[in-house]
C-alpha cells in the first residue's frame, strides 16, 4: 500500500462569502442542492446519517434524502432496523452531504422525529413497486440465513402484490431530522477552507459566523 499521507489534492474553488449565504439553512441548503442537481454530480440527495444509542455508541451510514420542507430533511426506513432503535433511544442525529465534484460539504445537527403516517403513506405509494416489495419482505438489520430465503420472501411479497396493491407496512416509514445547527463547507487552495456555521436561537432566528478550517 502506498502511505496514506502522500495521498491529496488540492481544491480550486471561488470560495464562499458570508454575503452569498441566504439566512436560513434549510433555504440555502435547497439553492446548494439545486446547483448539484443541475450540475449532474452523483447521487446528490445522498447522506451520510449518524445516530447513537443510549450509551452514546455511535453508528453513520448512507442514506437518501427523500424530503426537505421549512421543518427539516426526511429518510425513510423499517422501524426495528438499528437506526430507529438508536433514534427512539437517543433522538438526535446528524447528516452530511458531501460533493467532491463541488468540493462542498454540508452538515446538520438536530433532533428526529417520525414524519406522519400520511406523509409515509405517500410516499410509499410513490415508489417503484420493486422497492414496495423489498421494504415489505425486509426484516431490516435482523440476521438472515440466506440469501435466498429473502429472495424467497420476496417473491410471496410480490405474488401478493398481484392480487392487491401493497400497503404501508406498520414496521416502515419516514423521519425528519429538525435541524438547529447547520454547516456549510467549501474547499479552498492549501487547505485555507470556508466554514459557515448556521446557529438557531431561542428567537427563532438563525446566527450566522465563519469558523476557522
Amino acid at each position: 500500500m502506498s502511505n496514506l499521507g502522500d495521498i491529496r489534492r488540492d481544491f480550486d474553488q471561488q470560495g464562499l462569502r458570508r454575503s452569498q449565504l441566504l439566512s436560513n439553512p434549510l433555504k440555502q441548503f435547497e439553492s446548494w442542492l439545486d446547483e448539484a442537481i443541475k450540475a449532474d454530480i452523483t447521487d446528490p440527495t445522498a447522506m451520510t446519517l449518524a445516530t447513537a444509542d443510549q450509551n452514546g455508541r455511535p453508528t453513520a451510514r448512507i442514506v437518501l434524502l427523500k424530503g426537505l420542507d421549512e421543518q427539516g430533511l426526511c429518510f425513510y426506513t423499517h422501524y426495528h432496523s438499528n437506526k430507529a432503535r438508536q433514534i427512539a433511544a437517543n433522538p438526535q442525529g446528524a447528516l452530511v452531504f458531501f460533493w467532491p465534484a463541488m468540493d462542498r460539504q454540508i452538515r446538520f445537527e438536530g433532533a428526529i422525529q417520525k414524519v406522519s403516517r400520511q406523509q409515509s403513506q405517500a410516499y410509499f405509494q410513490s415508489r417503484p413497486l420493486g422497492s414496495q416489495i423489498s421494504a415489505t419482505a425486509s426484516d431490516q438489520s435482523q440476521p438472515v440465513g440466506s440469501r435466498e430465503l429473502l429472495e424467497q420472501r420476496a417473491e410471496e411479497i410480490a405474488r401478493q402484490a398481484e392480487k392487491a396493491a401493497l400497503q404501508l407496512p406498520d414496521f416502515w416509514g419516514g423521519y425528519r431530522l429538525i435541524p438547529d445547527r447547520a454547516e456549510f463547507w467549501v474547499g479552498r487552495p492549501s487547505r485555507l477552507h470556508d466554514r459557515f456555521e448556521y446557529s438557531l436561537q431561542a428567537d427563532g432566528n438563525w446566527q450566522i459566523q465563519r469558523l476557522c478550517p
